[in-house]
């Protein structure tokens, strides 16, 4: 089960994107230095279809792309979420932002155009740091991987 804690709409995250970004919950990461570490705890709505539909309903006029931002307990829910969304506005481009070092084994990248991968190490820095070990790709229709280099 996912929870939505908050969300917003943000122009940062995914470049060249103007993107509905909602915050999940339970992150079972525990990044030292995290930047939301109220994340960590189980609060928040739980995420439903009816909920996500409702929610990007709201904003799907004004969004290009649709992020997770967390969902590191629970990865298949959040590509089922991801699949949701493909269905429902097709329009939108989807992401994912996760703290895991990898991709699970068994994840339907192409579920996302989108996912950034790796946990916040504060002396390494962000993405947009050039000694970062977070990583941004592009996921292609055939399913090759591109990273992104955020400026």
């Amino acid at each position: 089960m996912l929870r939505c804690y908050s969300y917003d709409i943000v122009c940062q995250e995914i470049p060249d994107e103007i993107t509905l970004a909602v915050n999940i919950s339970c992150c079972p990461n525990r990044c030292p230095g995290c930047h939301s570490p109220w994340l960590w705890e189980d609060a928040g709505e739980e995420m439903t279809e009816e909920m996500l539909v409702t929610l990007i309903g709201r904003y799907s006029s004004a969004v290009t792309c649709f992020c997770f931002m967390g969902g590191d307990a629970d990865p298949f829910e959040v590509q089922r979420f991801a699949q949701c969304v493909r269905k429902e506005f097709p329009h939108l481009r989807t992401a994912w932002y996760s703290g895991k070092e990898r991709i699970p084994d068994g994840f339907d990248i192409s579920s996302m155009d989108y996912i950034k991968i790796g946990p916040y190490i504060a002396e390494k820095g962000g993405l947009k740091s050039r000694e970062t070990n977070q990583v941004l790709f592009r996921v292609h229709p055939d399913g090759r991987m591109e990273r992104i280099f955020l400026k």
